[in-house]
């Protein structure tokens, strides 16, 4: 093919994405009954009816389509059920994906139920269609203990008697809403059930799941129960999307948003200095995390048991009381389960103070490049970490209220909770600090040399994509378990990148697997991942892919990726290290990179966040 046929197909597949690519489809689970398709009539009828799924959803914009194909006894039925809150763009696009990836999970089977975060498909050979079903059903439990189990229990238990009161009463048997809990806490919560069922039916599926919540997801901050006809889902961050939803039953319970709701909300989440004063043993050496360019992270605990990271900001750089106050408010609205949470802020004469949740595994660096530590992440985990990331840094980029541009993403920013579920630290700091810059370039390059895309490294121009090359460097690390300047050797000096690159093309990266899963990993998403590395880390800005994109390649193995072009190569020789670093600063290559005029220059690595209105 040539030249030109090769930019038509890359505009042709940009073109694609950016037209139906509201949202990646997030597979949770599936159901696949162990009784294999009897002729090649019923598989016939599947492939057609799974074809009419797809292409109805994508033509007819609706969320609810049921058919059946054929004729007894190789009669086939099909339900698909998108989510309420959700746009017809994203329901197309996971019936698309769900169509195509069910006959990946489940080959010639005949009975298949699979779940997606947007939406749920379910094909038998049996008449379902106005009939509810309880089983199969699965359980999704989340990893973290909640502090006061009691109350939490008691508060989880009023929001879903009133989702469940509001749903069997809507047309569309679908209900979200959100309940108080304590200081800034809350609950969120979705049940809905298929519109194929009676609201009786309705109800008693729904019901059921509230019965369920105890054996599945007891003292835990969020879970799903997932049925044929009814989904059940709750957490402690804001999952739904508020706009599009159909407004038949406005959440009566729900304020208007007014000025006195921020007052309320900066009362809620503003600690007393001798509450966080006392929690950290009087910010002992022996409670410190890290230190960091924004100042030292301190370990607390609560008088409620609840453990807390306090974050004491460097005295000479940040905002005033009101403007930090206000981006502080900013800052607690962004809520994801793969982002690190701002649980509030102190303020008492100089002190600035930011307090987090406490994410108990310290960060990602700690693991994959220590000898011992690394033996804990198999493939499975380091893959569900990668997805992780994915998500964290999709909802900063597309689905927070502002852009936000981490400029400083690297396995020390990623922390892992209890069961090592990846979370995005240091997102919008840059916001409480005074920085020298407009919108998409500064002259303040303050970062880690070795995940900076060159163009942020070199001239200062930052976007969405510096971050997305960020994020390719992390997963060549993640899958390798080597650091980004791990090949560098002598005056031939080679980074991660170069070295990868020259795998990929001489069609040997399963050599560059992480020693210790050789034995126990999947080659194609092994190399998958390796592809999705590349195409993150592509010297042209342009060419790199949106998050959006990323998170569709990491969900959906049928979806086929790009062919990568070459890699931004760093110059790791002493005189192109001489030259970036007399540019730049004085720090090492592999540290931070903060530049001479910079104001408030630190040995230490700092991370920089940057909002953009949209």
């Amino acid at each position: 093919m040539g030249h030109f046929g090769l930019l038509f197909l890359a505009l042709c597949f940009t073109l694609l994405l950016q037209f139906n690519l509201n949202t990646a489809q997030t597979y949770v689970h599936n159901f696949c009954f162990d009784d294999s398709v009897a002729n090649s009539t019923v598989e016939a009828n599947l492939n057609i009816l799974l074809s009419s799924i797809s292409n109805k959803a994508t033509l007819n914009n609706t969320k609810f389509y049921y058919t059946t194909v054929g004729t007894s006894p190789d009669k086939v039925h099909g339900i698909f059920q998108c989510r309420g809150d959700l746009t017809p763009e994203v329901c197309k696009k996971c019936a698309e994906v769900a169509t195509e990836e069910i006959k990946i999970r489940c080959p010639d089977k005949k009975e298949i139920t699979i779940w997606y975060d947007e939406c749920w498909l379910r094909l038998s050979t049996k008449l379902i269609i106005s009939t509810m079903a309880n089983d199969p059903k699965r359980y999704h439990s989340y990893a973290n203990n909640v502090s006061n189990p009691n109350l939490f229990r008691s508060k989880l238990n009023e929001l879903m008697d009133r989702l469940v009161d509001r749903a069997v009463n809507s047309t569309d048997l679908f209900a979200v809403d959100d309940q108080f809990v304590a200081n800034s806490d809350r609950i969120y919560g979705l049940v809905q059930c298929t519109q194929d069922i009676s609201r009786s039916e309705c109800d008693r599926c729904l019901t059921n799941s509230v019965n369920q919540i105890t054996p599945c997801c007891d003292n835990k901050d969020g879970g799903r129960i997932l049925k044929p006809s009814c989904i059940l889902w709750f957490e402690v961050y804001k999952f739904f999307q508020s706009e599009g939803m159909i407004g038949d039953n406005p959440s009566i319970d729900s304020p208007p948003n007014t000025d006195a709701d921020d007052i309320c909300t900066a009362v809620s989440l503003q600690f007393n200095f001798g509450t966080v004063y006392s929690a950290t043993d009087s910010f002992s050496d022996a409670n410190k995390l890290g230190l960091g360019g924004f100042g030292a992270v301190y370990k607390g605990s609560l008088s409620d048991g609840r453990d807390i990271a306090v974050k004491r900001l460097s005295k000479n750089s940040y905002q005033g009381v009101e403007g930090f106050k206000n981006e502080v408010l900013l800052l607690a609205k962004l809520q994801h389960r793969n982002l690190v949470r701002l649980l509030g802020f102190c303020l008492e004469g100089d002190e600035k103070l930011c307090i987090y949740e406490f994410v108990p595994n310290a960060s990602l660096d700690q693991f994959i490049f220590d000898p011992v530590k690394r033996t804990y992440l198999d493939w499975e985990r380091r893959y569900k970490i990668i997805v992780g990331i994915a998500r964290g840094l999709l909802y900063l980029h597309e689905d927070s209220p502002d852009t936000i541009i981490h400029r400083d993403l690297k396995p020390r920013s990623i922390l892992l909770d209890a069961q090592m579920n990846p979370k995005i630290s240091d997102f919008g700091l840059a916001r409480l600090f005074v920085v020298d810059q407009t919108q998409g370039s500064t002259s303040k390059i303050v970062g880690t040399y070795g995940y900076m895309a060159p163009e942020y490294a070199m001239h200062g121009h930052f976007s969405v994509k510096s971050d997305v090359f960020s994020f390719g460097v992390l997963v060549l690390e993640i899958i390798t378990g080597q650091k980004n300047n791990s090949y560098s050797q002598g005056e031939r000096a080679q980074d991660l990148l170069s070295h990868a690159w020259g795998q990929w093309e001489q069609e040997t990266v399963l050599e560059m697997i992480e020693p210790t899963l050789r034995e126990c990993y999947s080659r194609s998403e092994f190399r998958r991942c390796i592809q999705i590395g590349l195409l993150c880390v592509q010297e042209d800005a342009a060419r790199r892919p949106t998050m959006s994109s990323v998170a569709l390649m990491l969900s959906s193995h049928s979806f086929t990726l790009p062919v990568p072009s070459a890699p931004a190569f760093f110059d790791n020789t002493e005189m192109g290290l001489n030259r970036i670093l007399e540019d730049h600063g004085t720090n090492s290559a592999w540290g931070s990179v903060v530049p001479k005029h910079s104001i408030g220059s630190s040995n230490n690595d700092a991370s920089i966040t940057e909002l953009l209105p949209r």
